[in-house]
């Protein structure tokens, strides 16, 4: 599923080593015996009309990533029909052929909240770790990155990507079914890296930190997203058992707290570019996706509060340098 280009890249980046790793693992993780579900998604793809879009638009000014093309009624019928045997469609919005595609997150909206205080991505060489189907990714190719990797470990969020770059077909943005831990050691290649709603799943913060810094080049950027509590430094929140019904939480500081982490693990620069509360807006049910959301994680009678009684889910972006 993945052309000589992805692999082309990683080696103009000086990864040709990893190349020939990295091509046993795709094909195993890709194979129906990884994943149940494996060959009702790949009939899926299959299935999904065979058009030619007229108009691809990954502007960073777009609400949607829009796709556009004359479709009959029949072939209409079974994008939908085949989109959904993805569900649930958890990272977009994404529009196809005049189909909204309405996902549980609005990430256009975090999307607006970074974009204007990054380093402008124009040439750069970019990772998304945790990137889900790619929409960031292709957020990111919309603003003129050369080259996006996404890695998710999450099969199904990968052949959702596969889906949308059956018609985007920009071979620039690539999205490979691994997680952090399958990345080589020592990469300092990428201009910049995205962590986005990962540092609190991860048992060692620090940890986590030292290695996107080695995913980085010097002088790369990291735009980190995460998980905060009111601004009080030297408080971590470490929730017992769930946190808005979320497994492996472990760890939730404070603005001043994350920045402290970053600086103690080896960055220049840091600062938070935004401290916002998630909404029930900006999360939530649709069509798409159609299990529990945030709603139904919050205290019904406070809103402030998840159903455990800690404080309800906030997001900071913070910047930092290499």
């Amino acid at each position: 599923m993945y052309t000589h280009h992805l692999f082309d890249q990683l080696a103009n980046a000086g990864l040709s080593d990893w190349v020939e790793t990295l091509k046993p693992i795709l094909a195993e993780r890709l194979s129906v015996k990884h994943h149940g579900d494996m060959d009702k998604w790949q009939t899926a793809l299959s299935l999904l009309p065979d058009v030619t879009p007229t108009v691809v638009s990954l502007s960073q000014d777009a609400i949607e990533v829009g796709i556009e093309a004359d479709l009959n009624q029949q072939q209409h019928l079974r994008l939908i029909e085949q989109l959904k045997q993805l569900h649930p469609w958890r990272k977009g919005p994404f529009e196809l052929f005049g189909h909204y595609i309405d996902t549980e997150w609005r990430s256009d909206w975090k999307w607006q909240r970074l974009i204007k205080d990054i380093a402008p991505l124009a040439g750069r060489r970019v990772l998304d770790i945790g990137c889900g189907c790619g929409y960031h990714c292709w957020r990111m190719r919309g603003a003129a990155a050369d080259f996006v990797l996404g890695i998710d470990p999450t099969i199904l969020f990968v052949m959702q990507y596969f889906a949308l770059q059956r018609y985007i077909q920009d071979y620039n943005v690539a999205v490979l079914p691994l997680g952090i831990d399958d990345l080589p050691a020592e990469l300092n290649c990428f201009d910049s890296v995205f962590s986005m709603g990962l540092l609190y799943h991860r048992r060692d913060p620090l940890a986590h930190l030292q290695e996107l810094k080695n995913c980085l080049r010097d002088e790369g950027e990291l735009v980190l997203e995460t998980l905060v509590i009111d601004e009080k430094f030297g408080e971590v929140l470490v929730p017992e058992g769930r946190y808005a019904q979320m497994r492996n939480v472990w760890s939730i500081p404070s603005v001043k707290m994350l920045e402290t982490w970053l600086k103690q693990a080896g960055y220049n620069k840091v600062r938070c570019i935004d401290v916002t509360v998630t909404s029930i807006e900006e999360q939530r049910s649709t069509e798409w996706m159609q299990f529990q959301s945030l709603v139904d994680f919050l205290d019904q009678d406070d809103h402030s509060k998840t159903v455990e009684g800690y404080p309800a889910p906030m997001r900071a972006i913070v910047l930092a340098e290499k």
